[in-house]
């Protein structure tokens, strides 16, 4: 006899793989139920992540045009804002997008739950509310999206309230005039962009020899030229000894012997999956270290019935792949089986000042390949845009797709230099799809 449950299917988070995976599921006539530990939906995405940093970084932006652009500003007259200014405008993103999002759940009948849920057996998760009450939901199927939170490591205190994370850098609305960044991935270059936009000094920590180690080597090398063009001070293999919170400010001690001094400290290095809440032993599933599931193409854990999409499954960590892996989750849930599956070469917009993209091997990979490919370049001066925007005094960079010599079509596209830099790497990569 077939067992009843409440809910075909249960998504434990709200996010982009949480909501990809919603939608996908709702539209094939499912009976679902969204369970969201925040008191507004839409997963760190939109709350503390991909949303704010990009409003942060366009406000930003506008600013630093202004300021250059001789048609608005005689050098009498400079635009100034402070971040706690720009958080504002910051928050009214956030709060049109929640809106957004709501509505998109509320009109295809997608029940949702404010809690932290945990599991119970293999059909039963338990949610607790935030007035402390409790209810138990069964689902056959279940898709945990519970996304990830900064790495906070034992000997850094984050309570002090010059110690920011990622997270908690949107709280922050004292001026800073220095910061130390911790960490020099994509979450650390960009805000370290948007400080220096409001002529904040930064100081920028990065545990590695160069800049987006993970990029074509030329690219890594002209943000590396912009942030030192803009005054970032760049400090490549360094490691921290100890962080010692002071009353004005944060003192940096470096295993190298050097000691730097600001007004607050962004860590940004790394993040950590949010599955330590869900008791995961309770259904024999185990995160990594970092709370990180381990999944199939169709991104079923070592449980058939439970899938897992986002963050919590690690590389690659974007807002877009998540969506496409909720959506492919949904498909498996639905039919038993995926037919979709992401590309293999996943665009990545990174939202510096100057934006980069990329999309496909790098120069370097290629040549370890034996991999013959051409290269070619345009200079973003050259661009009518370059005039409008009177960025020829800027040293915007080369603009160059590789492609490989004998088959014709593209493997690799590197932007870096004007804006909208992300957009041909995204729109390459549909076209290839």
């Amino acid at each position: 006899m077939q067992k009843s449950y409440d809910y075909d299917a249960i998504v434990i988070g709200s996010g982009p793989g949480g909501e990809g995976a919603a939608m996908g599921l709702v539209k094939q006539g499912a009976r679902i139920a969204v369970i969201e530990r925040y008191h507004n939906i839409g997963g760190g995405c939109t709350h503390w992540g991909t949303i704010p940093s990009k409003a942060l970084r366009h406000a930003v932006s506008r600013i630093i045009e202004f300021n250059q652009n001789p048609l608005y500003s005689d050098h009498t007259r400079l635009l100034r804002s402070s971040f706690a200014d720009i958080l504002n405008h910051t928050e009214n993103v956030i709060s049109q997008q929640t809106a957004m999002r709501q509505d998109f759940y509320e009109r295809n009948r997608c029940e949702l739950y404010q809690g932290d849920a945990h599991f119970i057996d293999a059909n039963t998760i338990e949610v607790e509310q935030p007035d402390g009450t409790r209810e138990r939901l069964t689902a056959e199927k279940f898709v945990i999206a519970y996304g990830s939170r900064p790495y906070h490591p034992a000997d850094v205190d984050f309570t002090h309230p010059r110690i920011y994370d990622s997270d908690s850098i949107l709280n922050l609305h004292h001026e800073p005039g220095h910061v130390i960044i911790y960490g020099a991935g994509v979450i650390g270059c960009e805000y370290a962009s948007i400080f220096r936009g409001l002529n904040v000094k930064v100081d920028l920590i990065n545990t590695r020899d160069r800049l987006l180690a993970f990029l074509d080597q030329e690219m890594s090398d002209s943000l590396s030229y912009h942030f030192w063009n803009s005054g970032v001070v760049i400090r490549h293999n360094e490691e921290f000894e100890k962080i010692e919170g002071v009353s004005d400010g944060v003192i940096m001690h470096l295993k190298s012997g050097k000691k730097i001094k600001a007004d607050c400290l962004l860590y940004a290095n790394g993040r950590t999956g949010n599955t330590d809440s869900l008791a995961l032993e309770n259904v024999g599933l185990e995160a990594d270290g970092r709370g990180l599931l381990k999944v199939n193409s169709m991104y079923q854990t070592a449980q058939p019935h439970i899938y897992a999409v986002g963050d919590v499954i690690g590389y690659p960590s974007l807002a877009s792949a998540a969506y496409d892996q909720g959506r492919i989750a949904a498909q498996a849930i639905i039919k038993g089986e995926a037919t979709a599956h992401l590309i293999e070469d996943t665009p990545i917009g990174i939202y510096t000042i100057p934006e980069i993209s990329s999309v496909g091997k790098t120069e370097q990979q290629l040549t370890a390949m034996k991999v013959p490919y051409e290269v070619g370049r345009a200079q973003f001066k050259h661009l009518a845009r370059a005039d409008c925007r009177h960025a020829r005094r800027q040293p915007e960079d080369p603009v160059p797709p590789r492609n490989q010599r004998d088959s014709g079509y593209s493997l690799l596209w590197r932007a870096c230099g004007g804006d909208h830099s992300h957009r041909p790497g995204h729109h390459g990569a549909e076209e290839r799809r």
